[in-house]
C-alpha cells in the first residue's frame, strides 16, 4: 500500500488538478516566506464583487513593509513559465484588491509586490512590479 499513499492517497496519479497543484505551490510560498522572517497577515484575499482582485499571500516583513505576494507555478516553463503569466491585466486586479485592503487600514504602511515561482526550487522575486499612480 505505500504506493498508494505515495500517488496520493486513493487519488490517482494523474487526478490531481490545478487547483491542488496551485493549493500546494501556495501552501509551498507561505512555508519559504515565513522561513524568511516575513510574518503572515491574510490568505487568498479577495475583494467583493466580480470583476475585483484576489491576492495570495500579505505579508508583513520585519520593518513593517507590507508584502502583496502572487504565487505562480507552472509545470513546464512553455509559455515564458510561470512568471511571464503575470500579465498586466494580473497586476491591474493585483493592485486593486491591495488598494481595497490598504483602505481598511488606519493608516498605508509602506508596500511591495513580491511574485513567488514555483517550479523545480522557489524563486522570490521582490518588488517584481510597481503600481501605477
Amino acid at each position: 500500500m505505500a504506493g498508494a499513499a505515495a500517488s496520493g492517497a486513493g487519488r490517482g496519479a494523474h487526478s490531481v488538478t490545478t487547483k491542488q497543484r496551485g493549493d500546494d505551490a501556495e501552501a509551498a510560498a507561505f512555508e519559504y516566506l515565513c522561513a524568511a522572517g516575513l510574518t503572515p497577515v491574510a490568505r487568498n484575499y479577495r475583494t467583493p464583487g466580480r470583476g475585483g482582485g484576489e491576492i495570495d499571500l500579505i505579508m508583513r516583513e520585519r520593518d513593517g513593509t507590507l508584502v502583496f505576494v502572487e504565487v505562480r507555478q507552472r509545470s513546464t516553463g512553455s509559455h515564458g513559465g510561470a512568471g511571464a503569466s503575470i500579465t498586466g491585466l494580473k497586476q491591474r486586479r493585483i493592485v486593486f484588491a491591495a488598494r481595497h485592503f490598504i483602505a481598511r487600514l488606519r493608516v498605508a504602511p509602506p508596500c511591495r509586490f513580491d511574485v513567488v515561482l514555483v517550479h523545480e526550487r522557489i524563486e522570490w522575486l521582490r518588488a517584481a512590479f510597481d503600481a501605477p499612480s
